[in-house]
C-alpha cells in the first residue's frame, strides 16, 4: 500500500513539472447591446483564438513583461490593449467592442500572492451557492477538501485534521462567532451562521495558522461580509426552504447596508429516513452587516444576527434491516411521546476602523453573543427484533416472521442552559515599506447557567437493564430473581452557574523580500491567554496562563516551475470553553487546563497551465503533537468530554489538492487526504481517537453542455472511510472499538440559466430589471447510499446478545431550486 502510494505522487509530481507555466487572459466580448459577439479573433504574442457562440475567450500570453492584445472581427472597429501579467496570474478582461471607432487602453494589473504564501484556501461566493447539498453553504464546500471530514449531511459542522467539531475558529468580518451548545444531532442544529448570500470573501487556513488568529486547535474559517456599492436584491426558493437579500446604498455613498432572511426546513430530508415521524422544523434567521463611511479616515460597521430555531419531533415507527443475506435481521420500532427543541441566539458587533495615515490602521470591535436553548423530550420506544423470512415462495417473504427479542427504551431529558458572551477587542495594523506589525489585546467575559436532567430506563422482555457499572448483585438473570437495586441504565443531574474572564492577545510581525533571485515571505508572532474561571455552584476559583509562538516561512524560488515552499507552525493552545469543562456526568470541572499541540505543517503549491488553461497542485505534511488532552466520545455530533488532562495523540497526514479549470471558464478539484491520529490516556497504550478518518477523496466539478452552456452540471462528491463511531458511548475504548461503514455520498445538481449579468438579457418587460434567473434540480445522496451516522444497541437478555442496529442518515432525495438576482 505505501508503495503504491509513492508511486502515485511520484507520477503526479513527474507529470506536472513538466508542465510548461505563464499567465493567462479570459473573458468576455460585447456589442452595444451586450450581446455576445462570436468569431472575433484575439491575438498577443504571437498566440491567436477566437470567441465562441458565448463570446468567451481564453488565451495564454508570456508572463512578467509588456504585451498587447488586438480584437479584431469583420464587421467591426479593431480594440487592442496593454498588459503586463505575473507568473500564473489569470486576469479576466471583458471588452465591449464599437462599430465606429477604434479603441485602445492599457490595464493596470497588480497581484497580491499573500494567500499563497499563507497556506490559505480561498473559495468563490459564487461556487458556494451553486454546488449542491443537503445543508448548502460555505461548510458544504468545505467537506469536499483533503483534512475536512463530517459523516453527517445534516449537520454544518466539520473536522480538520483529526481535531474534533469544538476545535475550529469561525470569524465574519474579524469577529469571532458561536454556535449552539446543546446540539446533539445535525436534525435540531437548523441553520449555520454564515449567510452565503451576505458573503463576499471566504479564506480557509487547515493549521499552522498566525498568532493573530484565536487560541482554537484545528482550522480557522476567515469570512467577509460585502458593503454593496449599489442597490440590488437575490431570493431563492426550494422544497428545503428560501432566503431573500437586500442591498441598499444611501445617495451620499456613505450608509450601505445588506440584509438577509433565510427559512430552512428540513423535512424533505428527515422524512427520507428509516424512521416515520411528524416533524415540524422551523428554522428561521436575520442578519445584517451595515457599513457607515464617516470620512476617508474613519469608517464605522455592524454585523447583527437573530435565529429561531423550533424543532418538534414526534417518531411514529422505524424498521431497519441488517444483518447477512443468509441470516438478514430486523428491528422494529413503535414509538410514543416527542421530542421539543428551541434556541434562540442574539448576536451583535460594532467595529470602527480608523486610518490615520496611509501605513496606520487602529480597530475597535465590540460584540455581544446572547444564546437561550431547550432540549426536553419523552421517547418510549417498543421494539420487536425478529428474523426475516428469505423464503421466496412464501406470502409473507421480506417480513418478519419470528420474533427474537422484544424491550422498551425510555429516553427522558429537561436540559435548559442560558449564556451571555461579552468580547471587546484592540487591534493595529502597521504596514511600513516591506515590514508588516499586527498586534492585538482582547477581553471576553462568558456567563453561563445551565441545568441538566437525562435518564435512560432500558428494558427487555420485562428485565429492568442495570448500568453496566453498577456491582449487581446476581447477574443471571432471568433463572435467579434480581434483588439488587433498580437504576436508570443512564442518569445525568447536574445544575452549573460559570463564570469566566478572559485576557488574551498578539503581537506578529511579517516581512516579504528577496534572497538572492528568490522571492521570500516570513512571519513570527506569539499569542497569549490569561483566563480566570469561578464555579459559582460550589465558589471554586481557578486562574491559568498559557502562551503560544507561531511562525510561518516561504520561498518561491527563480524557477521555470512556478512553485512556492511553505512552513508553518508552533505551539497551540485551546483553553477550555464550557463544552469543555462540563464531564460526562454534566458536572463543571474547573481546573481543566488548555490542550496544546506542537504544529509543524510542510507545504508546495505547483502552479502550472494545461490545455492552455490554469492548474494548481497543492501538498501538505502535517504533525500534530498533542498533551493534556481532554478526551471525548462523539454522539452524532454532541461531543461529551471527560474534562480531564489525562491522555496525550498526535495527527500525522497528507493532503493533496490539483485544482483548475478542467471544464473552460468554471473551477473544479479533487482532493485526497491520508490521516491517523490515536491518543494514550492513562499510559495503557495508544489507540484511534474519535476523529481517526484514515482515507479522504471528495469532488468538486463543474461543467456545462457544449452545445447548450446555459445548462450546467455541478457535481459534490465525498468518500470518507469509516469513524471509530460504532461502539456505545458507555465503553471502555481500550476493551471495545468498533468503525463505522464507510461514507459515500454523491450530490449532483442541473441548473438552466435563463438570465445573466453578461449576455443572456431579458426579453420580456416584466424582467428587464432581472440580472439572474436560474432553474435547478438537485438530486442529493445521487446513488441512494446508506450511510450510518451511530449505532443503536438492543439487548436480548434470552440470546445474552447485545445488536448494533446502525442509525440511517438520509436517502435519495430531489429538490428544485429557483434563483433571482435583481
Amino acid at each position: 500500500m505505501t508503495n503504491k502510494f509513492v508511486f502515485v505522487l511520484v507520477f503526479f509530481w513527474t507529470v506536472l513539472s513538466s508542465v510548461a507555466q505563464s499567465a493567462r487572459v479570459k473573458g468576455l466580448v460585447l456589442d452595444n447591446n451586450n450581446l455576445p459577439i462570436s468569431n472575433v479573433n484575439v491575438s498577443g504574442a504571437g498566440v491567436v483564438t477566437q470567441t465562441n457562440s458565448n463570446g468567451f475567450y481564453s488565451l495564454l500570453v508570456p508572463s512578467e513583461q509588456q504585451i498587447t492584445l488586438v480584437f479584431t472581427h469583420v464587421s467591426l472597429k479593431k480594440a487592442t490593449v496593454s498588459m503586463a501579467l505575473k507568473n500564473n496570474e489569470v486576469y479576466e478582461f471583458h471588452l465591449v467592442m464599437n462599430a465606429r471607432e477604434e479603441q485602445m487602453g492599457a490595464v493596470v494589473i497588480t497581484s497580491n500572492n499573500k494567500k499563497n504564501t499563507t497556506g490559505i484556501t480561498s473559495i468563490s461566493p459564487e461556487m458556494i451557492r451553486k454546488i449542491p447539498g443537503a445543508n448548502a453553504g460555505i461548510e458544504n464546500i468545505l467537506k469536499t477538501l483533503a483534512g475536512v471530514n463530517s459523516n453527517n449531511e445534516l449537520s454544518t459542522q466539520y473536522a480538520v485534521r483529526g481535531g474534533n467539531y469544538d476545535e475550529n475558529l469561525v470569524y465574519v468580518n474579524e469577529i469571532e462567532v458561536y454556535r449552539p451548545f446543546l446540539i446533539r444531532s445535525g436534525q435540531q442544529e437548523g441553520l449555520s451562521f454564515t449567510n452565503t448570500d451576505l458573503v463576499q470573501n471566504v479564506d480557509f487556513s487547515a493549521g499552522g495558522f498566525q498568532a493573530k488568529f484565536g487560541d482554537k486547535l484545528a482550522s480557522v474559517l476567515d469570512i467577509t461580509y460585502r458593503t454593496p456599492t449599489k442597490f440590488a436584491s437575490s431570493m431563492e426558493l426550494s422544497f428545503l426552504g428560501g432566503s431573500l437579500a437586500l442591498d441598499a446604498v444611501s445617495k451620499n455613498n456613505k450608509w450601505a447596508a445588506v440584509t438577509g432572511v433565510r427559512y430552512r426546513n428540513n423535512s424533505l430530508l428527515v422524512k427520507s429516513q428509516d424512521t416515520q415521524t411528524n416533524y415540524t422544523p422551523s428554522f428561521v434567521d436575520l442578519q445584517t452587516h451595515i457599513n457607515y463611511q464617516a470620512s476617508v479616515k474613519w469608517n464605522w460597521s455592524f454585523v447583527g444576527n437573530i435565529s429561531q430555531n423550533n424543532y418538534n419531533y414526534k417518531p411514529l415507527t422505524k424498521q431497519t434491516k441488517f444483518g447477512t443475506i443468509s441470516n438478514p435481521i430486523a428491528l422494529l420500532v413503535y414509538y410514543q411521546g416527542q421530542e421539543k427543541d428551541q434556541y434562540s441566539t442574539y448576536f451583535g458587533a460594532l467595529k470602527t476602523t480608523f486610518k490615520p495615515t496611509e501605513t496606520l490602521t487602529l480597530k475597535w470591535i465590540s460584540s455581544l453573543f446572547h444564546t437561550q436553548e431547550q432540549e426536553h423530550f419523552d421517547i418510549l420506544a417498543q421494539y420487536q427484533l425478529g428474523e426475516i423470512d428469505t423464503n421466496i415462495g412464501s406470502e409473507t417473504f421480506g417480513n418478519v416472521n419470528f420474533s427474537r427479542g422484544v424491550g422498551s427504551q425510555l429516553n427522558h431529558a429537561r436540559n435548559d442552559l442560558d449564556a451571555l458572551i461579552a468580547n471587546i477587542e484592540l487591534k493595529g495594523f502597521l504596514d511600513y515599506q516591506s515590514h508588516t506589525l499586527e498586534w492585538g489585546a482582547k477581553y471576553t467575559h462568558e456567563s453561563i447557567r445551565d441545568r441538566v436532567v437525562e435518564w435512560e430506563v432500558i428494558d427487555s422482555a420485562g428485565f429492568s437493564i442495570n448500568p453496566v457499572r453498577l456491582d449487581l448483585i446476581k447477574k443471571d438473570e432471568p433463572y435467579a430473581v434480581y434483588s439488587g437495586p433498580l437504576a436508570p441504565y443512564q442518569s445525568l443531574r447536574a445544575q452549573n452557574a460559570t463564570s469566566i474572564h478572559r485576557f488574551s492577545g498578539y503581537l506578529q510581525w511579517s516581512k516579504k523580500g528577496m534572497l538572492n533571485r528568490h522571492a521570500i515571505w516570513y512571519n513570527a508572532g506569539v499569542r497569549m491567554q490569561d483566563w480566570q474561571l469561578a464555579a459559582t455552584t460550589d465558589g471554586t476559583n481557578v486562574n491559568q496562563f498559557v502562551i503560544s509562538p507561531r511562525a510561518q516561512f516561504a520561498i518561491k524560488p527563480n524557477w521555470e516551475q512556478d512553485m512556492v515552499f511553505k512552513i508553518s507552525g508552533g505551539m497551540y493552545h485551546q483553553p477550555p470553553f464550557y463544552r469543555e469543562l462540563r464531564a460526562a456526568d454534566g458536572v463543571v470541572r474547573p481546573n481543566v487546563k488548555a490542550q496544546q499541540a506542537l504544529h509543524v505543517v510542510l507545504s508546495n503549491d505547483y502552479s502550472f497551465t494545461m490545455w492552455s488553461r490554469p492548474f494548481k497542485f497543492i501538498t501538505e505534511l502535517y504533525y500534530k503533537n498533542i498533551t493534556n488532552v481532554n478526551t471525548y466520545t462523539i454522539d452524532n455530533v454532541r461531543i461529551r468530554y471527560a474534562a480531564t488532562n489525562n491522555a496525550k495523540a498526535y495527527v500525522q497526514g497528507i493532503d493533496l489538492r490539483w485544482n483548475g479549470e478542467f471544464v473552460p471558464g468554471s473551477e473544479s478539484w479533487f482532493s485526497f487526504g491520508y490521516l491517523k491520529t490515536e491518543e494514550n490516556t492513562n499510559n495503557r497504550g495508544y489507540i484511534a481517537r474519535p476523529t481517526d478518518q484514515r482515507l479522504k477523496f471528495g469532488v468538486l466539478f463543474q461543467d456545462y453542455m457544449p452545445n447548450i452552456p446555459t445548462v450546467k452540471l455541478h457535481l459534490n462528491l465525498v468518500y470518507n472511510t469509516g469513524l471509530p463511531g460504532g461502539s456505545p458511548a458507555y465503553a471502555d475504548p481500550y476493551l471495545y472499538q468498533n468503525r463505522l461503514n464507510d461514507y459515500r455520498r454523491v450530490d449532483i445538481g442541473f441548473s438552466k440559466v435563463f438570465i445573466d449579468g453578461n449576455h443572456l438579457k431579458p426579453q420580456n418587460r416584466f424582467f428587464k430589471n432581472c440580472k439572474e434567473l436560474t432553474l435547478g434540480f438537485e438530486i442529493f445522496n445521487l446513488f441512494n447510499n446508506q450511510n450510518a451516522i451511530t449505532n443503536t444497541f438492543v439487548r436480548d437478555v434470552y440470546s445474552k446478545n447485545e445488536y448494533a442496529i446502525p442509525n440511517y442518515m438520509t436517502t435519495r432525495v430531489f429538490n428544485l431550486k429557483l434563483n433571482v438576482r435583481l
